[in-house]
């Protein structure tokens, strides 16, 4: 494997550790993130002034000359796939992609192949400079393998440090676009007996729990008020559908992300989503509510109708505010206007 030396010198008025002088003046070309840079020092890579110093709290004075040797990124033992990908935006730092549903996101022993990481990885090729010294995409959140929409991936090891920090301080915008049994409307008194439900300004659905992993079912998240992680998720009415309305079409976003977190909140709530195999199961509608065609296409659509829609974050690199909208899949769209459909 071959390295590459990083040479540069403190500016004045350094930080008083080593790890945050590093990570303050280190040239951004390296896209060496703070994290990388403390391992580095603690690998003994680390020589300020010619002399090895592996205590990330040592302090530096101005004008130390500093060298970092890196070994160079090795390959991902995951292999590349030509598979198709819809980028919405890409630059030397981070690719967004709109995901479509069926792809799982990263490699697991039921889904070895034919993911999100197997393209990224054909597509991107040597422009991955390397996430923890590993030529591979920066995975730092994932839509189930049947939800569609919006993702963002790091390219760099800097990009990587900076996207993951957003979304552990949930600032990034994330909206979803979903279709759901019944409506949840603030008028409906049922809604108001669920625990964990409330309602703010603009009838806005606001769901807060705990949720842990199912204690029988593995694959299932469940529902707690004590344990587990705090789970926050936000929902609006976007069209209801229907004579009496038993179908709406609703916009949730999230202040936390947890896995399935709008599935099993919204199945929580009472109001799970369309074709949900785990948890919105299949429901019987209201006779005549709608048009035979429409609740035949409820009854027989495949996967949860959810899609990943606007995505915002600043980016980690360069500082600009990005934020992205995919407009909702076919599937989504068809069953939409199946929806819309006047009764005869």
């Amino acid at each position: 494997m071959g390295t590459r030396l990083i040479e540069f010198t403190i500016a004045a008025a350094p930080p008083p550790r080593l790890d945050k002088a590093l990570s303050r003046d280190v040239p951004a070309e390296a896209a060496l993130s703070r994290t990388r840079l403390a391992r580095l020092i603690a690998e003994g890579a680390v020589r300020v002034d010619g002399v090895v110093v592996t205590d990330a709290k040592a302090r530096v004075a101005e004008g130390a000359g500093i060298i970092i040797t890196v070994e160079e990124a090795e390959d991902s033992h995951i292999g590349p796939e030509d598979i198709p990908l819809d980028i919405v935006f890409e630059d030397a730092d981070l690719i967004v992609v709109n995901k479509p549903a069926g792809m799982v996101v990263h490699p697991a022993p039921g889904s070895p192949s034919g993911t999100l990481v197997n393209a990224l990885l054909h597509h991107c090729g040597d422009d991955l400079s390397g996430v923890g010294g590993v030529k591979r995409p920066g995975i730092v959140h994932r839509i189930d393998k049947e939800t569609s929409g919006l993702l963002v991936v790091a390219k760099s090891d800097a990009a990587h440090q900076g996207l993951a920090a957003q979304f552990e301080a949930h600032s990034v915008e994330r909206y979803y676009r979903a279709l759901c049994y019944g409506v949840p409307d603030a008028n409906d008194p049922r809604l108001r007996g669920v625990k964990g439900v409330s309602f703010e300004p603009g009838n806005v659905l606001r769901l807060t729990t705990q949720l842990a992993r199912h204690k029988t079912d593995r694959q299932k998240q469940a529902v707690l008020f004590h344990g587990g992680r705090h789970a926050v998720t936000r929902a609006r009415i976007v069209e209801p559908f229907g004579t009496p309305p038993v179908v709406a079409l609703i916009e949730c976003w999230l202040e936390t992300g947890r896995t399935h977190q709008i599935r099993v909140h919204m199945a929580h709530a009472g109001h799970g989503l369309i074709g949900d195999p785990v948890y919105g199961g299949k429901r019987k509608l209201a006779q005549k509510a709608l048009p035979t065609q429409a609740a035949e296409a409820v009854r027989a659509f495949p996967r949860q109708a959810l899609h990943a829609a606007i995505l915002g974050f600043e980016h980690p690199v360069t500082g600009e505010h990005l934020r992205f909208e995919a407009p909702i899949p076919q599937d989504m769209a068809g069953l939409i206007a199946a929806l819309r459909a006047p009764l005869t």
